[in-house]
């Protein structure tokens, strides 16, 4: 097993742009929220209020809620519920880092499907690896790091091909950046699939990463087998009431969220007139793929100011502030010129 690693850090003078945080100040309601916050009182373990807000906005049963510190933690309660040793579950490759690690965790094994070569999900491939030792599926759109999506057409299609007996699990971490209608929208779809569960969370889009909460929405039956595995008290007050506060002022993050979309339009339109070709972005980050100059492109970007995450045969980089924009246009275009004057173009058109 290889642990995760988090983001790399980046020095005062530089843009951390490694880990898909959120660049924005939190709302000032939401630090008056923390001071009224108590710590020397255990949280509610059940996050009652927040899952009834939650279950109003889904349209669902308050039953059909829950919450975790972060969604990946309610996801390792989903894997390790459904999983254990001559199990698999299935997730698309590269995708989110955590998921080989979780599902080893619970002793199932990995079947991991290669992307496309236009770096998305081969859904098709993924449902034919579908068998009688598969217990859960992981779909990630906006996928973690490749920024692409799954569209609607193709998830209904895709879980008319998975048994009702295979959880499916649609992570939704960053759906708050989708802006193209073809994407796949899991609060349309859900009603429909009795073996569906929706992944959000409160880190990217609201902001709240150091707060470490998340949810999910699915079949009662499905709710309880995860919260029966989970480890009690571990989402704190000050997470319940922040996130409470931020649903309040939604409008206001999604206005901050519109911003950071216009700044990655601008990046996107920046690298592509360098040559890069990468996937269209749809998260909070874009995918530069490297191969095997990833190591070396990595260090290009930190010369530059801007800290990236190196992850194998590309770079992830995060859409931060305004004021990087420059620094990393700038990086990539020396990573091209690098590539075209010695290093292999593998990422270059």
């Amino acid at each position: 097993m290889v642990p995760y690693r988090q983001g790399r850090a980046a020095a005062t003078d530089a843009f951390k742009l490694s880990s898909n945080e959120n660049p924005f100040e939190p709302l000032p309601a939401v630090l008056e929220a923390l001071r009224e916050s108590t710590i020397n009182r255990y949280p509610d373990a059940s996050a009652a209020v927040l899952r009834d807000r939650l279950a109003r906005r889904h349209f669902v049963t308050p039953e059909q809620i829950q919450v975790g510190a972060g969604s990946v933690s309610v996801l390792a309660q989903l894997i390790t519920a459904a999983a254990a040793p001559g199990n698999e579950v299935v997730y698309a490759w590269r995708s989110f880092e955590a998921y080989p690690l979780l599902v080893a965790i619970a002793g199932a094994t990995s079947v991991a499907i290669p992307n496309t070569s236009d770096h998305r999900h081969d859904l098709a491939a993924m449902a034919a690896a579908v068998n009688d030792r598969t217990r859960l599926v992981i779909v990630c759109s906006p996928n973690n790091p490749t920024s692409s999506i799954v569209t609607h057409d193709e998830f209904v299609e895709f879980m008319t091909s998975v048994p009702q007996d295979v959880l499916v699990v649609l992570d939704e971490a960053y759906a708050e950046f989708v802006i193209d209608e073809s994407a796949v929208r899991g609060d349309r779809v859900l009603a429909n699939y009795p073996n569906l569960v929706l992944l959000r969370t409160f880190s990217k889009a609201f902001g709240l990463a150091g707060l470490r909460i998340g949810y999910a929405v699915g079949p009662e039956y499905v709710m309880d087998a995860a919260r029966s595995v989970a480890i009690p008290l571990s989402v704190t007050e000050q997470a319940q009431r922040a996130a409470l506060v931020s649903l309040d002022h939604e409008a206001e993050l999604l206005e901050r969220v519109a911003r950071l979309n216009e700044v990655r339009d601008r990046v996107d339109a920046g690298l592509r007139a360098q040559g890069w070709a990468h996937p269209q972005p749809h998260g909070n980050f874009v995918w530069l793929p490297t191969a095997e100059n990833t190591t070396a492109a990595a260090e290009v970007f930190v010369h530059h100011g801007i800290v990236a995450r190196a992850l194998g045969e590309g770079l992830r980089v995060s859409i931060g502030e305004r004021e990087s924009v420059e620094q990393l246009l700038m990086a990539a275009a020396e990573v091209v010129a690098l590539q075209r004057t010695g290093l292999a173009v593998a990422a270059l058109d």
